[in-house]
């Protein structure tokens, strides 16, 4: 969810709206034939969420919209206090040690719009398990070209919890902490099923030129 991918001619005004700015699911391989592929891959996570739970994350959803923007660059700032090394995944600010200055950057904003527009997908998708999972696979593997580590998934994850309660105010509650922890829990390990297949993928395809 954090890595390197933000560009110069990214428009933050249509970051949530369009959904090429995540990873497609048109022409996506089929995840049982994909993941039966190697060996090694992690077990998948199953989607731990009751009906009363999706409801409270889709609420609370409702009224962290109305800040996305906010909430995107809280989530990376708060990301780069607590774990200063993740910034090395984001070659367009990974130089800036500024925060303040960090706070104003563009790319910062954009990119955190792009994973805001991925939480609302995840969001829409709470009772379509499939494309919710095809989604955050997709989004693993991704990452893993973008040379973004799995254990920064958490972390977001994370820093999304702690930014959601001071806007939320007496609306955040435990109830609607442990169903946004459900949530990001099954994504985190989606995505690093994902970002296993890739590697193993690569992997092979390496291993299959230097026999060539």
């Amino acid at each position: 969810m954090g890595c390197a991918v933000s560009g110069p001619n990214v428009n933050p005004d249509s970051a949530i709206t369009e959904e090429k700015r995540s990873p497609s699911l048109e022409g996506a391989p089929d995840l049982k034939t994909d993941l039966g592929c190697g060996g090694s891959e992690e077990p998948q996570e199953p989607l731990l969420l009751s009906e009363a739970q999706k409801e409270l994350i889709r609420a609370s959803w409702v009224i962290l919209h109305k800040d996305i923007a906010r909430v995107g660059v809280i989530v990376f700032i708060r990301l780069f206090e607590t774990h200063p090394e993740c910034k090395d995944a984001f070659f367009l600010f990974r130089d800036i040690d500024d925060l303040q200055q960090l706070k104003m950057s563009k790319e910062l904003q954009a990119h955190g719009l792009r994973v805001m527009s991925f939480v609302e997908k995840s969001v829409g998708r709470l009772d379509q398990t499939d494309k919710l999972e095809l989604l955050a696979f997709n989004l693993g593997r991704s990452h893993c070209r973008y040379q973004a580590p799995p254990k920064y998934y958490e972390y977001v994850g994370a820093q999304f919890i702690q930014a959601a309660q001071p806007i939320l105010k007496e609306e955040w509650t435990p109830e609607v902490e442990q169903a946004w922890e459900a949530l990001f829990k099954y994504v985190s390990a989606t995505m690093r099923r994902g970002f296993s297949t890739e590697a193993e993928t690569n992997a092979g395809l390496e291993s299959t030129r230097n026999r060539i």
